[in-house]
């Protein structure tokens, strides 16, 4: 269990994490799953987009009960973006532009996250200040508004609060309306797609068809998590930096710190992460016996695309290292590194070494 996967030494933890990977690569290439994701994107095509953090706890398609594969992920600590960073803003265009040559449009939901129960609990990238990662979601909405309009008839940007208490969905409006999916009751649901078309009146027609499973998949999810006992992980507790793309399998909480690559100064969430990786040893959460860094990139296609794969991953792993040991040299000394590609369409993880 991830609560317990902090105690223990290194290597059991090296073993538990490729055990997972392995584990979500076979329940994607399941075939009912995969027949599953086909049935539902012939049955809803718009492309859907996610930013979020890279707390374990926002887990999308488990939160709204979607297929998974259906919702594109771009995670980054502190889920901080900015879409004049050129690789971001390739990444980004790419996946929009290749949904709209499919004649698909694209709803790019902009996540940010707290705690109703505990502002401790809320993102650490923001000092767990709610408005402040709010206002910052707001400001994505701003860049993708500039980058792809306004009229929102093609991409259509929502921002999307992720009250991680109940896992519970709050949808925000253009014009400061908010729609808190955990105030919702089982009555409520027939009312929602005109609640949603009040809501977003300038989301068209067909995103919000595609977006309705994924608000009522919530709104039972909420239900199913006041049926359970749940304990909620308060303390900080990352025994692991995971350094580029490819980490969909990791969403346990307080387990890994991952750093998207698409910022041009990945020195700066580097030291962050390290420095909470070396207070969750001094403070006892988890052992002394060393951390990982694992860096990742993934590939379609093999040849070219893999080998350069594997180019950008050793680099992103000389890089940090390097950056940890300079500014860190007792940390760096117990760092534990692995690299890997991804095989994107199976979500298959290769360990170069």
């Amino acid at each position: 269990m991830p609560g317990a996967i902090h105690t223990q030494p290194i290597q059991e933890r090296l073993d538990w994490l490729l055990n997972l990977s392995r584990k979500h690569s076979q329940q994607f290439c399941d075939p009912e799953n995969y027949l599953a994701r086909q049935r539902y994107q012939a049955e809803h095509p718009t492309h859907i987009i996610a930013l979020k953090c890279m707390d374990g706890r926002l887990h999308l398609p488990h939160a709204t009960q979607t297929p998974l594969g259906i919702i594109r992920p771009f995670r980054n600590l502190g889920g901080i973006f900015d879409l004049g960073w050129p690789y971001m803003g390739d990444l980004l265009e790419q996946s929009v532009l290749e949904a709209i040559q499919q004649g698909r449009r694209v709803l790019i939901i902009i996540t940010y996250h707290y705690s109703r129960g505990e502002p401790s609990r809320g993102c650490a990238g923001f000092d767990c200040n709610r408005e402040a990662a709010l206002e910052h979601a707001c400001e994505i909405r701003q860049q993708v508004e500039a980058i792809f309009g306004q009229g929102h008839q093609t991409v259509y940007p929502l921002v999307c609060g992720f009250e991680t208490d109940e896992d519970a969905l709050i949808l925000h409006s253009s014009d400061d309306r908010q729609l808190d999916l955990s105030t919702l009751t089982e009555e409520a649901v027939e009312s929602l797609p005109a609640r949603l078309e009040r809501l977003l009146p300038d989301m068209p027609a067909q995103v919000r068809h595609d977006f309705l499973p994924l608000v009522e998949g919530n709104i039972r999810h909420i239900r199913e998590m006041r049926s359970l006992q749940r304990k909620l992980d308060i303390e900080h507790r990352e025994w692991m930096i995971c350094v580029g793309r490819g980490f969909d399998f990791l969403h346990a909480p307080n387990v890994a710190l991952i750093i998207g690559p698409y910022s041009p100064d990945l020195s700066d969430p580097l030291l962050k992460a390290a420095g909470i990786i070396r207070n969750n040893m001094e403070k006892g959460r988890i052992p002394d016996d060393g951390f990982l860094l694992l860096s990742s990139a993934p590939y379609v296609e093999p040849g070219p695309d893999a080998a350069r794969a594997e180019l950008k991953a050793r680099f992103m792993a000389d890089f940090s290292a390097r950056v940890i040991e300079e500014a860190l040299p007792e940390l760096g000394q117990k760092m534990i590194r692995r690299t890997a590609t991804l095989h994107w369409p199976t979500r298959r993880l290769n360990l170069l070494d």
